[in-house]
């Protein structure tokens, strides 16, 4: 177990969360906007705190943040931001050294602007440093808050064969915060999917149904599935 909410609450967001997040598994986090799902990120990584109920994190984690762009004049390259990420609570004053930080950058495809300015790079390049930033230290659970916001299809579908192979190879979990489940669909064990009255949790094929969202909107819900994906409507 690598993450566990018992009985855990978000006033006025959310209450009564169970989840124990194991090595190797990949959640899906859905919801609308306004439900608290980046919130369940905050409250693992300690910078929210539960009004009621116990989070549990004694694995190592690596946050990939919503897209928000670099200023244009920082004066940092790419290289210099996974550095730090690499130094950061480890130990003190250590100085990774180059080969540390091009492995990092070479793993997420990033290698071409390892020199480059953060500040000039494109959303989809600054998305792939922080990518780089949240391996760094080797996490045992990967937060992923809205990661395939700014990417096109190609580059979306990088990211997701990216954590998936990570999940794979190193046992790594991953909570993946997202409002579509269509890009993840077939990497995703679970769903946690958060709404206006309440929050279930299931496989896709237990939670993405009419049913189930019906209730939890307290309103009809349609799941439909359009050419091999999921529509809500």
């Amino acid at each position: 177990m690598l993450v566990q909410f018992h009985d855990a609450a978000v006033d006025p967001l959310w209450s009564g969360l169970d989840l124990a997040v194991e090595p190797g598994e990949f959640i899906a986090v859905l919801g609308p906007n306004g439900v608290g799902k980046s919130t369940l990120l905050y409250t693992i990584m300690g910078t929210r705190d539960l009004t009621s109920g116990t989070v549990e994190v004694p694995g190592r984690y690596g946050y990939i943040p919503q897209q928000r762009m670099f200023p244009i004049d920082l004066p940092m390259r790419a290289r210099d931001l996974v550095s730090l990420s690499l130094a950061h609570g480890v130990f003190k004053r250590r100085h990774p050294k180059r080969a540390e930080v091009d492995a990092l950058l070479e793993s997420v495809g990033a290698t071409g602007i390892a020199d480059q300015p953060v500040g000039t790079l494109s959303g989809g390049q600054q998305q792939l440093v922080r990518q780089a930033q949240a391996f760094a230290n080797d996490p045992e659970v990967i937060l992923a808050d809205e990661p395939l916001l700014s990417l096109d299809i190609a580059k979306q579908q990088e990211v997701v064969r990216r954590l998936d192979q990570r999940r794979k190879e190193r046992d790594t979990a991953i909570l993946f915060v997202t409002h579509g489940i269509n890009p993840i669909i077939n990497v995703t064990d679970r769903v946690l999917y958060i709404a206006p009255n309440g929050h279930t949790i299931g496989t896709v094929s237990e939670v993405m149904r009419s049913d189930v969202l019906s209730e939890l909107y307290n309103t009809h819900v349609d799941v439909v599935e359009v050419n091999g994906r999921l529509v809500v409507v």
